[in-house]
């Protein structure tokens, strides 16, 4: 019986949210001229090990988007989303400054300004909900507040070293009913806000800068500061910057990407 014969692809890894190699969030972005079945989307995304793998296939002028972590499918993710914008407007494309994803979570458009990027991402409302034991058992701090969308709880505490400093329980956070856990304070330094961002549920213990994540928290904050442009930052090991901005049911998010690596994959 002969063998499958193989596929070649184009594969980047790109450091999305930050102007320095080796920090923000390292996406793997892969070119297809079609989407193969799932499980083959899963294996490559589980053996690439990033917190997401974005798929890219074209559709007339704009793209379609998958995004996967090494164990699931996401419906969104935004580090991913801008990494890709990347890889189009500066590899493929170095003429163009907008882009169009065709995604889970509807059409994402994505602009080049300068050296910089700007995602159009649908925004999130979080609601209050009550402070459960075993949330306080996970964060192992006590949190000032805590709130809850479809996909994550996100939880406030007092100090922004307090968010730094966090080691909770990933364990105890992986048997929680959201499939992942935002923390986030106001800042004491050059930014609106700092937060964390953890989804060990989704294969992703901690993730270092989550596009996703911001959906929820700009809102939030943009309420709570009565601003509607915030400066951010994850404050995970490799850290990262995001400006936000709110305009009504949409968030405006922007960052910067390095290019890290450029290849081709078998599978």
């Amino acid at each position: 019986m002969s063998e499958v014969p193989a596929r070649r692809a184009a594969i980047f890894q790109v450091d999305a949210f930050t102007t320095r190699r080796f920090a923000g969030n390292p996406a793997a972005v892969v070119l297809l001229d079609d989407f193969p079945v799932d499980s083959v989307l899963q294996s490559i995304a589980t053996e690439n090990n990033h917190s997401e793998t974005a798929f890219l296939a074209p559709a007339g002028i704009d793209f379609r988007l998958r995004w996967f972590t090494p164990t699931i499918e996401v419906p969104l993710c935004g580090h991913a989303t801008l990494a890709s914008a990347a890889v189009i407007m500066e590899r493929l494309e170095p003429s163009r400054r907008v882009v169009v994803f065709h995604s889970a979570s509807g059409p994402l458009t994505v602009r080049r300004t300068g050296v910089r990027y700007v995602m159009d991402f649908p925004a999130r409302t979080v609601e209050p909900t009550r402070t459960s034991k075993a949330l306080c058992a996970a964060l192992r701090v006590q949190p000032i507040e805590v709130l809850v969308d479809d996909f994550n709880y996100l939880v406030l505490l007092e100090h922004a070293r307090s968010v730094r400093q966090l080691a909770p329980d990933l364990a105890a956070i992986e048997r929680l009913d959201r499939s992942g856990l935002i923390v986030t304070a106001p800042d004491d330094g050059a930014y609106d806000f700092v937060s964390r961002y953890f989804a060990p549920k989704k294969g992703i213990p901690e993730d270092p800068v989550t596009g996703g994540a911001h959906c929820a928290l700009a809102p939030y904050w943009a309420k709570r500061l009565g601003k509607r442009e915030l400066h951010a930052h994850q404050a995970s090991q490799r850290g990262g910057e995001l400006i936000c901005r709110t305009a009504g049911e949409r968030v405006e998010l922007e960052g910067c990407c390095v290019f890290y690596l450029q290849g081709e994959i078998e599978f």
